[in-house]
């Protein structure tokens, strides 16, 4: 059976074997807007997103005064991608955690302290990668 309407699509079941089956726009429309969604919630109430975003911003213009080759923007833009995602991840991990087990546990804190824990080695691996990228073309320019 296929659903006619929106509220018919969003009632059928995620796991059905006709909904997988399907090759479906509407289907991957869906997808994209519970996406941009998680992602609009994660933006405006995660301060910590929002101080990596505006890092990579201000990185991607000084590579573009900086003329860093399309190789590098492509290593900036992967080092990027993978602090963005290891933020969602962290903030998933912390609202689940946080909805599941409201009262305190040491093994909670655990849990999430080893999700940010993954959130700085990610950054941490990207600013190495920034460091050794911008100090090539600042001593280059210098010399």
């Amino acid at each position: 059976m296929t659903p006619r309407s929106d509220a018919e699509f969003e009632a059928e079941r995620i796991g059905s074997p006709s909904r997988a089956h399907r090759v479906d726009l509407r289907r991957t429309l869906y997808s994209f807007r519970h996406a941009g969604r998680g992602f609009s919630w994660a933006l405006s109430s995660q301060a910590n997103l929002r101080v990596h975003l505006v890092a990579a911003a201000v990185v991607l213009i000084a590579a573009l005064v900086l003329r860093f080759s399309v190789i590098e923007f492509v290593g900036l833009v992967l080092c990027f991608t993978v602090v963005v995602a290891a933020e969602l991840f962290n903030t998933t991990l912390e609202v689940l955690i946080d909805y599941a087990w409201p009262e305190h546990h040491p093994m909670i804190g655990r849990a999430k302290d080893v999700a940010a824990a993954a959130v700085l080695v990610a950054a941490a691996g990207a600013a190495i990668v920034g460091i050794l990228l911008f100090a090539r073309h600042i001593l280059l320019n210098l010399s």
